[in-house]
């Protein structure tokens, strides 16, 4: 028990600071997103009959991660909503487009100094797509819609409680750009994302690309570790 209790309390430490020492250790957490959401389109961006609002989101899930020395592979589960709301100049009427996802994340994350940078790819299904007029009912146009996607993110962050051994609690940032148009072909011909009857590209037609900057808060607990020190003896997988 003495034993089991010095390994819990000064771990952290031995991973992230004596090099003699290289330790695969393994963690699962729960995890939630808030920010900035939106579906950037230059051709509306473009058109001074038409403001982008601010729109937000939220996801939620649970992450698994592997770890060496202070590299490591993270793959995170969310399931989600975001929202981009559009302002027709010179109107009161907004049209709000909101879609529902589940993402899966696979990062490369790298920590020091109790905190991190991340790197990788986000592949999205989509679930469904509505679209709200001011006055109008919400409408169904998933149809108009691509089932998937994906998006390059770049993140960091700082260990807030704990570091990255038994328990952690880490509070981060993530920066997401989707590399495809999430509107399919027969969106395109309806003009999606905003209604074919009050926009028209004409021969300017550009891609909607989901975007997303916002905070993320990770609560991580270690499922064990498995390592041995440089200087000899057998490997050995030991639970937190």
């Amino acid at each position: 028990m003495k034993k089991l209790l010095f390994l819990l309390i000064f771990l952290p430490g031995i991973m992230m600071g004596q090099r003699n020492v290289k330790v695969w250790w393994f963690d699962a957490g729960l995890k939630v997103q808030y920010g900035a959401t939106g579906l950037y389109n230059t051709a509306i961006v473009d058109d001074p009959n038409w403001n982008y609002e601010i729109g937000t989101g939220t996801s939620f899930g649970g992450k698994l991660g592997v770890n060496y020395d202070v590299h490591g592979i993270t793959l995170d589960a969310l399931f989600g909503s975001s929202a981009q709301p559009f302002d027709q100049a010179g109107d009161p009427n907004i049209n709000d487009v909101k879609w529902k996802h589940t993402d899966i994340y696979l990062m490369y994350r790298n920590n020091k100094n109790l905190g991190y940078f991340e790197l990788g790819p986000k592949y999205s299904l989509i679930n469904s797509v509505t679209s709200t007029p001011t006055a109008g009912p919400e409408t169904d146009i998933s149809d108009q819609f691509s089932s998937s996607g994906l998006a390059g993110v770049l993140g960091f962050g700082v260990y807030l409680l704990g570091s990255d051994g038994a328990f952690s609690g880490i509070l981060g940032f993530r920066l997401e750009y989707g590399f495809q148009d999430i509107v399919n072909d027969s969106g395109a011909t309806l003009n999606a994302p905003l209604p074919e009857t009050s926009f028209t590209y004409g021969d300017n037609y550009a891609a909607s690309h989901p975007i997303f900057a916002g905070i993320s808060f990770e609560l991580n607990f270690g499922i064990g570790y498995f390592g041995r020190a440089s200087c000899g003896g057998r490997s050995k997988f030991i639970r937190f």
